[in-house]
């Protein structure tokens, strides 16, 4: 195996960051981290550039990471976005506080069920499982994934019975076999052995965001409401668990008209509740000419298209860049990707757990714990910080589609954001979080699909501006797929 020191930290273009540490702790990767998410905005330097930041709070997860001022600093940069979209009608930037410890449980499930519970997050037998030479992780929640998996191993229904097959197999081996039936599965690897894998070396020469320039249109003549700065956005949903949903959530607090499109029979299980917050659900087969033509009607209806399928898969369904700018010139095309953009791995299928394996993240946490087993995050936080840097590329590009006329692409993947959290790899975890009071949780109740329920608060307060959700968390393909 390779080297198990992390990356060395590399300088990011200085922007100003304006993140003030109002703790009785400090926050040594709050500032890096902001940088780096500045230059990948290509924000100016200089006072104005950005609001005031104030952070508040001193909880941090327990991590190897600096997992808590990712979640801090990719927040707070979304709302800082709001605040210079809400800048162009108001002529002066909000300030922002950004509560810590809040940032840390909007990083994992933020709803809290009353007489009512969540299915299962996983199924039965994903999961990390011991090869003849090492790791493995089998990710199975999607039914055809589950299927691939089976493929290869054979019919086990849990992971006490299919755990000995895997043990005969060697980890590369079977990352292969799985990945060539269709499935979903990573080797653990070290931070060494990623840094020196092609896919590792393709991903660390990406940007943190990918901008790609479709030419000049009209302006957009949005009416900006300084205190819902984004009513009247139109944003068409079309991703899965679980960044690209964070994203469109983040949009619709502010809000943005979030119509989230599914095909038939798709199901997320318990991130449902989770990530529905704010949007109407709506489904459609672009399979069926009608439902085409239905599609096509809500791109050139809408300002946003998000959307999480693999490289060239769009295309493949017959909606590459080209027919995007002729069905809507004035689209902004914001998408993410697991493993990059670039490299052998730029297609494959991936989720946050399986990229951690991956890129080193659980094998660092393994052996600084002298843990027997992968220890990986203690939340997805490579899906939470994508989905809101995505949701502040979405806010750029849109400042840009107004100042300018610009059209814009954005691309993210879970890889590149965490290259960015591997160069925060430290020797201890501390333990600093609290456990969860009545204070954490937003007074009013939530009528969702299932039942009633209450969410954690907030983390981000922007001065004069309102966050809120027009709509409750809902389940899929029960909205009209209109506009």
């Amino acid at each position: 195996m390779g080297d198990q020191s992390p990356p060395r930290a590399t300088s990011a273009e200085k922007g100003a960051t304006n993140m003030t540490a109002m703790t009785n702790k400090p926050n040594p990767f709050i500032t890096p981290i902001t940088d780096a998410l500045n230059a990948a905005l290509d924000l100016p330097g200089g006072t104005n550039a950005l609001p005031d930041i104030k952070i508040t709070g001193t909880d941090a997860l327990p991590s190897f990471f600096a997992v808590t001022d990712l979640a801090t600093a990719s927040i707070g940069i979304a709302a800082a976005m709001i605040s210079r979209y809400r800048c162009l009608a108001t002529g002066d930037l909000a300030d922002i506080t950004i509560d810590q410890r809040l940032t840390s449980k909007w990083f994992d499930m933020t709803i809290r069920p009353m007489g009512w519970e969540l299915p299962p997050v996983w199924d039965a037998i994903a999961g990390d499982y011991q090869t003849a030479d090492g790791w493995i992780r089998l990710h199975t929640n999607a039914p055809h994934h589950r299927a691939a998996a089976l493929s290869v191993l054979g019919d086990y229904t849990d992971r006490e019975a299919l755990a000995p097959i895997v043990a005969n197999w060697k980890s590369d081996d079977l990352e292969t076999a799985i990945i060539a039936a269709g499935g979903c599965a990573a080797t653990m690897r070290s931070l060494g052995d990623w840094q020196s894998h092609p896919q590792g070396v393709a991903i660390a020469a990406e940007p943190l965001i990918g901008w790609q320039h479709h030419g000049i249109t009209a302006k957009s003549r949005h009416v900006i409401r300084p205190n819902r700065p984004l009513a009247g956005i139109r944003v068409l949903d079309l991703t899965r668990v679980l960044a690209g949903p964070v994203a469109g959530r983040f949009l619709a607090a502010y809000g943005a008209d979030v119509l989230r499109i599914d095909p038939p029979h798709w199901d997320e299980g318990a991130v449902i509740p989770e990530i529905t917050l704010g949007k109407r659900c709506a489904g459609l087969d672009l399979k069926s000419t009608e439902d085409r033509k239905t599609f096509e009607s809500l791109l050139a209806g809408a300002d946003i298209l998000l959307h999480g399928y693999r490289p060239d898969a769009l295309p493949g369904l017959g909606y590459g860049a080209d027919e995007l700018r002729r069905i809507n010139p004035g689209l902004i095309d914001v998408t993410l990707c697991a493993y990059g953009w670039t490299g052998p791995w730029a297609k494959r299928r991936g989720f946050d757990s399986l990229v951690q394996m991956s890129c080193g993240i659980a094998d660092f946490g393994m052996k600084q714990a002298d843990a027997p087993k992968p220890t990986p995050l203690p939340v997805q936080a490579l899906d939470h910080a994508t989905g809101y840097l995505m949701a502040a590329s979405t806010i750029h590009a849109l400042l840009l589609r107004s100042q300018t006329g610009q059209i814009t692409t954005a691309r993210h993947s879970l890889a590149r954001t965490a290259h960015l959290l591997c160069q925060t790899a430290q020797p201890t975890r501390p333990q600093t979080i609290a456990p969860e009071t009545e204070n954490d949780i937003a007074p009013h109740l939530e009528t969702t699909s299932w039942g009633k329920a209450r969410r954690v608060r907030f983390p981000a307060t922007i001065d004069g501006v309102a966050h809120g959700w027009d709509h409750p968390a809902g389940k899929l393909r029960t909205a009209d797929p209109a506009w």
